[in-house]
């Protein structure tokens, strides 16, 4: 699914998706940006917990935090948008280094609980030193910037370079995953112990699946908070991060192209279902939606069709084991 020639059907097929985007009538350009970008993070989400088995709550922390630091790049000056953008880049991938050396010895709920506790003190920093993050207003910046001294504030030009930018970095990602070290990753998922008794360093591994993960989810947070010149607060909250969460199940833990069709379900729902006469009750049809969903596919859209057309395929916890286990 993921490698060889299926695989990059399946990623032409979405990519022509994503050139076609912006013109489907009722797609709102900035809505269409806003969902490459969570597509994007889903991807990295699914780096981790796809191929290492390491369920994060706090991804949150590298999206938003990326797109605070990209958004006050720009409010204090940074003109050029890939450096606003490095900046960003740069902040999720020191900080993702630092959790993952406090977290990756750990794993199951005492992981994800440690992700989500860092996570909300970057939270409530966000919240309390409103000079320099804006508080619960966000912090807004009146332009994006200029690319290469072409200024980025048409929306169709950003948009395609938010794409151009995922699918690199989505290619990237299963350049990763494919590779030999991604091979590693998921014998450790597997069998972790029997992973150390032949020698790999497994703690040194995780690291650096994490920090891979906490990048590329800094580079889509980034892009994300260009799109609506804004860092707000609900960016670094947990409930994105379980957001994100809900994405990569819905669309298959351990597909790569799976999570992206789970942020786009996420999303359209979110936006369109919002915009009807039970617009207010838009979060009980989500929540019916994904239990439906995980009822009848509990591999996930993409992952039970890998099942279903590959019955001898190996997906992650195929053995029904629970993601939580300790």
């Amino acid at each position: 699914m993921i490698a060889g020639r299926r695989g990059a059907l399946v990623g032409a097929v979405l990519l022509a998706l994503g050139l076609v985007l912006p013109f489907v009538p009722g797609v709102y350009i900035v809505f269409a940006i806003d969902l490459v970008c969570f597509a994007l993070v889903a991807v990295a989400f699914d780096v981790l917990l796809g191929f290492t088995g390491l369920l994060s709550f706090g991804h949150a922390l590298f999206w938003g935090g990326a797109g605070y630091v990209a958004t006050i790049a720009i409010a204090h000056g940074v003109t050029s948008f890939p450096l606003a953008l490095l900046a960003g880049v740069v902040y999720a991938f020191f900080l993702s280094a630092l959790v993952g050396a406090i977290s990756v010895r750990r794993s199951g709920i005492y992981f994800a609980m440690i992700t989500l506790a860092i996570a909300e003190i970057q939270y409530f920093f966000a919240l309390q030193f409103i000079d320099l993050t804006g508080g619960e207003n966000g912090y807004p910046v009146t332009t994006r910037g200029t690319l290469f001294g072409l200024s980025l504030e048409d929306d169709h030009v950003y948009y395609y370079l938010v794409l151009a930018v995922a699918t690199i970095a989505t290619a990237v990602a299963v350049r990763i995953v494919t590779s030999p070290y991604g091979a590693v990753l998921a014998a450790m998922r597997e069998n972790e112990n029997r992973a150390k008794s032949i020698g790999y360093d497994t703690d040194r591994l995780k690291l650096a699946a994490f920090v891979i993960s906490g990048t590329l989810a800094g580079l889509a947070g980034a892009l994300y908070a260009g799109a609506n010149r804004l860092a707000s607060l609900d960016a670094v909250d947990w409930h994105t991060s379980g957001a994100i969460v809900m994405m990569t199940i819905l669309g298959g833990i351990g597909t790569i192209y799976g999570p992206m069709i789970g942020a786009g379900l996420f999303q359209s729902l979110d936006f369109f279902v919002s915009k009807t006469p039970i617009g207010d009750k838009t979060n009980i049809v989500m929540g019916l939606v994904f239990a439906i969903i995980i009822l009848i596919a509990r591999r996930g859209i993409v992952g039970e069709l890998m099942h279903r057309l590959r019955p001898g395929a190996v997906l992650p916890f195929d053995d029904e084991q629970p993601i939580l286990e300790p």
